[in-house]
């Protein structure tokens, strides 16, 4: 019986280990996307912010019933106060960014260093989805060398309603939205590559 409830209780580690790892990840990309959206002036990045901020609020309610609802001696309890401080940290994290961003959905008007800033910039940022006939399909970042192939890298892979900061071992799948930033003139190579054309 003992094996049964310490079995149980782990599965519960489990689960809030990786939801707070989902929070701290997702935080931390919104964050990059809010920054890259202000200095590009790119409202594609700042939509993306304002979705992944509905998404984070979900996260962090789920995370705290997780906690709240999870059966623990109240001395075990007291130990689980930390993790739901981190977790409103990571919340508030996001609130940060989605206030970046939304400088840039309202269209105000940003600083003269600002501006100078976007205008000198040679970078660009697309968002597009892969199809079924891309030759990035099934293969790791690594693998479709994008940035080699066209200068552009991929800042995040919008992936149905999940977010993924990806690695050199990220597989590409049909229907993915990659966000990608980069030189101008690698933008026709990137889209004719996702596209398959």
């Amino acid at each position: 019986m003992r094996g049964e409830g310490s079995a149980s209780k782990k599965k519960v580690f489990e689960k809030i280990t990786k939801e707070l790892i989902e929070l701290k990840n997702t935080s931390e990309l919104m964050i990059d996307l809010a920054y890259s959206a202000l200095l590009l002036n790119s409202v594609e990045l700042a939509e993306e912010v304002e979705m992944l901020e509905e998404k984070m609020d979900s996260l962090h309610t789920d995370f705290e019933l997780r906690i709240l609802s999870s059966d623990f001696k109240p001395e075990e309890a007291k130990e689980f106060l930390g993790l739901i401080r981190i977790g409103s940290v990571t919340e508030r994290i996001a609130d940060a960014a989605e206030k970046i961003s939304s400088l840039v959905l309202r269209g105000l008007k940003s600083h003269p260093v600002m501006n100078l800033v976007i205008e000198e910039s040679e970078e660009t940022v697309l968002r597009a989805e892969v199809s079924e006939n891309s030759p990035l399909v099934g293969k790791t970042i690594k693998e479709a060398r994008i940035d080699e192939r066209t200068g552009m890298w991929i800042l995040a892979i919008r992936r149905n309603n999940r977010w993924i900061r990806p690695k050199s071992t990220t597989k590409i799948e049909a229907g993915d939205v990659l966000i990608a930033s980069g030189y101008a003139e690698g933008e026709e190579d990137f889209l004719h590559l996702v596209s398959g054309s």
